[in-house]
């Protein structure tokens, strides 16, 4: 029964995630009366992004030497600063006008080859970090160390490749 409850949730918030995301792209950002700089906000993505990849490198590290306590808290840490760098997206992208890349040559196949494999598999990684999250909390270490095989590496690109977006964008924030 708990088990149910937790894959019902996690398939509910993986669908939600790209529901508001697809949305916000639909949406006009309202006219902003405050005084928050909102285009501070994408540094902050890309500091969350790269602290997730070395949380991750630090995991992976950690489990190859039978560190399981510290495996656990940079894993632990890892989906906090991506869920906390979701948050912050949404709230971004809610508030500004989209960025547009105005990068030609060679560049600009590069960049969109990275954005689209980065928004692809952003979008498939969610239940696969959720799912890996679920079996290590109810003690399925077998099945864990299976699926996190495969989640390991895309969390890896996903947040690699959420930093060389920004590296690419940054000239026209």
């Amino acid at each position: 029964m708990k088990e149910k409850y937790w894959v019902r949730l996690i398939v509910f918030i993986s669908i939600l995630v790209p529901v508001l995301v697809a949305i916000l792209i639909k949406l006009k950002p309202p006219v902003d009366p405050g005084h928050f700089n909102w285009k501070i906000l994408p540094k902050f993505h890309a500091l969350l992004n790269g602290s997730v990849f070395i949380l991750l490198l630090s995991s992976w590290y950690f489990i190859k030497h039978n560190r399981v306590s510290e495996h656990r808290f940079c894993n632990i840490l890892a989906l906090l600063c991506s869920a906390l760098f979701f948050c912050s997206y949404v709230v971004y992208h809610a508030m500004t006008e989209p960025t547009r890349f105005l990068g030609t040559g060679w560049i600009r196949p590069v960049y969109f080859f990275i954005l689209n494999t980065h928004v692809f598999l952003a979008a498939i990684i969610l239940p696969v970090i959720l799912f890996t999250f679920l079996r290590a909390f109810n003690g399925q270490f077998e099945r864990h160390k299976k699926l996190a095989r495969y989640t390991m590496p895309l969390w890896l690109y996903v947040s690699a490749t959420g930093v060389l977006v920004y590296l690419l964008l940054r000239p026209y924030y």
